[in-house]
């Protein structure tokens, strides 16, 4: 591939394929960041170190559904109310029980996401799955595992730890009631040390209920994100107390560290703490070492010190430079236990009259709102997908993402440390009760280390509490403020609010967010000219992927200007934060569509319009919008396509995206006029349709640059598989993210193609979901087949933990017998071995 830059490009007038540009760049420093990643284990694994061990618990489990009414039909759960009369009196957690009709299966799992969709308007909001109190068959899922734990791990402490279900949890161990946990986000754990058989079998079974959910939207059902066994000393460090705090001084950084130690013994403990701070290659560079302490049995210490980094390597969106930090406890000469915290070196200032500066340089926030699902795997999301789905953000110029509405996934968090990505970290509640500083405090220990969060929010359009007459919400936001400052003073704090900020909750906040509206923020700097703003949540627009026509019948917005009554269009919003210095930049809804929450219609719509890609992250053209006036490399995209069978001689509209100065259109090679590109605008003309081809070409500097073409395709004639990896890690986790195309005999894209399509996948792999991007499509997210959706679907394949080959094959439906004939096409991905991550053996497997 040549090495000639895109300002190589532009010095010496050589114009490329705008479409050729798109294909390079972002997954590429995806793909090598994720090997950098996965070479080093995963967010949780990699902060365990030895003699400390986290096993991941993911492999061999069993499932059922129960049910939310009937006990007969729920393994007996709740039939005379004495379940929790006796502590180990649980038949189906104990050895023997006969699990050998329950399916087997491997988490993460979204069983949401396999349900058939109901039409009834009060599932809505949730995609329109069958969950809920109303529908007790499909809410209740019960989890069973068998496992080992070895004679040598008595005297230690052993955690189950999840790192998020969905949603209402139940623990068994050994036929005992172990704990519960009630909502669907926050991680949890419990001690299982005195409940375990060491040297024999031990069984787990979990009762996972989702008949109530925590938000508005596709939430999913079930164990959705990783479980892990962690194995340690009596006398080890505490959950997320490590933290590392960097103060930069001309061209030095002082670290501040700090721990806390908890001894779980029965007798005291004479402990210290050391760190090995270690530079992104992986070289130590400092070392700190805090005094030994008496811990008292059943008691904790804190330890704190310091350390001096020289000329220090800064996190940025750039160059995501990450630290490490090593924390070992010893007591006499011995470790006892020990962990490694990712942290960077940066700072992160939001200005009231410059807005935001990342390492003292002003940058605008770029960024995206988003939740957690994903077309075929639901909530689900594999940790190779998670860094997909970021690559295709950064690719259209995006430097930040908001956690819409919740506390996110750790690998999540990971990818964006390492990609370079900023983030407003959010939590699901805004409420200073129990349960909610429990989940916000969760939160913000886990992720206080993590350099790409920039900001904590404390939660998103709580009416009530933006009301002119909250105290309420003043005194709320208030403790929820405070306890973030106290946990982590280095951030500021916030919150997503639809109103004009001058009362309730906002009073609390460190720095101002707007949900919509653009006439309150220039009405509010006028009135705090010294709080720092940003956009909170903008635009909302809204477009069906391929189609420029609205059409109310068919449940389908047009791609050029569609946007909610609320909102505002790409251009309307990027106008007004981006070229208003004081506005620190904002987060759009959404980066990707996502399920529930259909806009701006219901039934049969199941998901929302409002990304700025699909489902399956196929680029909608606002995509480009962005990547024109967010990116900092030459763009020109040209829609709509050129097939409009039976239009011949009507008016089209033609728009582009470019950045370039001036963009000129040719249609069948005759000129339709140069049209100077407006700052953060497009260009559009009205030309009469005649098969043929439409072209682009854009100049700077009066040199073409750029060009982009569009041709009228003949009928589908042939399949193309294209992955965005053609090599995936044989453990039993990656996955390869297929795109299914249809062509004409020429070669060419068709993109009104809706063939039904079937997927053959053999050899060291499997499917695990199937996508077209379609926001009405109801066709099964697991079934091995799927119809083109205005050319398009995507199929997700995971590797086994055997290297070798996959073999993938898209047929045409053999059930759409009216459906023109296609060629088939074939595809081979190598998956190879790599050093698996450490998990529970499975019982009777060979992996």
């Amino acid at each position: 591939m040549s090495r000639l830059s895109r300002r190589d490009l532009l010095a010496s007038g050589l114009a490329l394929s705008a479409s050729s540009l798109l294909a390079r760049s972002a997954w590429a420093r995806a793909t090598a960041a994720f090997a950098d990643a996965t070479g080093a284990g995963s967010a949780a694994a990699q902060s365990a170190i030895a003699p400390r061990e986290q096993l991941l618990f993911d492999f061999g489990w069993k499932f059922m559904f129960g049910h939310g009414a009937d006990p007969a039909r729920d393994l007996g759960f709740g039939v005379d109310q004495g379940d929790f009369a006796k502590t180990g009196d649980f038949k189906f957690a104990k050895s023997g029980f006969d699990d050998s009709k329950w399916r087997a299966l491997n988490l993460p799992h979204d069983w949401a996401v396999e349900l058939p969709f109901v039409h009834d308007d009060e599932l809505m909001s949730h995609g329109y799955k069958p969950l809920g109190r109303r529908y007790p068959e499909t809410s209740v899922g019960w989890y069973r595992r068998e496992f080992e734990i070895p004679s040598a791990d008595q005297g230690r402490r052993l955690w189950v730890e999840f790192d998020g279900a969905f949603r209402s949890v139940i623990v068994f161990v050994n036929g005992c009631f172990i704990g519960r946990n009630d909502n669907g986000y926050a991680p949890f754990r419990f001690d299982l040390t005195d409940f375990l058989a060491y040297g024999a079998k031990n069984t787990i079974v979990l009762r996972v209920d989702a008949g109530f959910g925590d938000g508005w939207f596709y939430e999913g059902a079930g164990i959705y994100r990783h479980v892990w066994l962690t194995k340690m000393d009596a006398v080890h460090l505490g959950k997320w107390d490590s933290w590392v705090r960097s103060t930069l001084s001309g061209n030095a950084a002082t670290l501040s560290l700090s721990t806390a130690v908890k001894n779980d013994g029965a007798a005291p403990a004479n402990a210290k703490v050391t760190w090995k701070i270690l530079d992104p290659s992986g070289k130590q560079v400092a070392t700190a070492e805090a005094t030994a302490q008496s811990i008292a049995a059943d008691g904790s210490a804190s330890y704190t010190a310091t350390a001096k980094l020289a000329s220090p390597a800064l996190w940025s969106v750039d160059t995501p430079n990450l630290y490490s930090a090593v924390v070992t406890v010893e007591a006499d000469g011995k470790a006892l236990d020990a962990e490694k915290v990712n942290f960077g070196v940066r700072t992160a200032q939001f200005t009231a009259d410059k807005g935001f500066f990342l390492n003292g340089k002003p940058l605008k926030i770029q960024g995206t709102c988003n939740h957690q699902d994903h077309a075929g795997v639901g909530a689900a999301v594999p940790d190779s997908l998670q860094w997909f789905r970021l690559a295709v953000l950064r690719e259209m110029g995006g430097n930040a993402v908001r956690t819409s509405h919740n506390m996110p996934t750790p690998e999540w968090v990971e990818a964006c440390d390492r990609m370079g990505m900023m983030m407003m970290c959010e939590t699901r509640q805004m409420s200073s009760n129990p349960e909610s500083m429990a989940q916000l405090e969760e939160m913000v220990k886990r992720y206080r280390n993590s350099p790409s969060v920039i900001l904590w929010s404390i939660g998103n359009e709580e009416w009530q509490l933006q009301n002119a007459m909250s105290d309420q919400g003043a005194r709320i936001g208030a403790d929820m403020a405070r306890r973030c400052h106290e946990l982590d003073p280095t951030r500021v704090v916030s919150a997503a609010v639809n109103g004009d900020n001058e009362k309730g909750v906002s009073t609390a906040l460190d720095i101002i967010g707007f949900n919509y509206n653009l006439k309150f923020p220039d009405k509010y700097h006028a009135g705090h000219p010294k709080m720092a703003c940003y956009g909170s949540e903008t635009s909302s627009a809204i477009g069906t992927r391929g189609i420029y026509s609205t059409d109310k019948l068919r449940n389908w917005v047009n791609s050029y200007d569609g946007v909610v009554p609320w909102g505002e269009t790409a251009e309307e919003w990027w106008k007004f934060y981006g070229t208003r210095d004081w506005l620190a930049g904002g987060f759009a809804w959404t980066g990707f569509d996502y399920r529930g929450e259909p806009t701006p219609y219901k039934w049969p719509s199941i998901n929302s319009q409002f990304g700025i890609v699909d489902m399956c992250g196929f680029p909608k053209d606002n995509f480009f919008y962005y990547k024109a006036w967010w990116g900092r490399e030459p763009s020109l995209h040209l829609f709509p396509h050129w097939n409009w069978e039976g239009r011949d001689g009507e008016e089209v509209q033609v728009w582009v995206y470019s950045n370039a100065d001036e963009v000129e259109l040719f249609v069948n090679g005759k000129s339709q006029g140069s049209q100077k590109v407006p700052q953060l605008g497009h260009v559009q003309w009205k030309v009469r349709y005649e098969p043929g081809s439409i072209e682009a070409r854009g100049s700077k500097d009066g040199k073409v640059i750029l060009t982009e073409k569009r041709e009228t395709a003949g009928a589908p004639s042939q399949i193309r598989l294209t992955p965005d990896r053609t090599e995936i890690n044989a453990d039993g986790e990656d996955v390869v993210m297929i795109k299914v195309e249809a062509l004409d005999k020429e070669g060419r894209p068709v993109p009104n193609a809706d063939n039904r399509l079937s997927f053959n996948v053999s050899g060291a792999g499997r499917l695990i979901g199937v996508g077209n991007g379609d926001p009405n499509c109801q066709e099964s997210d697991k079934d091995p087949k799927r119809s083109l959706f205005n050319g398009l679907a995507q199929i997700v394949v995971q590797g086994t933990k055997h290297a070798g080959e996959i073999h993938i094959e898209a047929v045409k439906n053999a059930e759409a017998w009216d459906d023109p004939e296609l060629t088939p096409a074939k595809l081979t991905i190598t998956t190879r071995q790599v050093e698996l991550r450490p998990a529970v053996p499975v019982l009777g497997s060979r992996d």
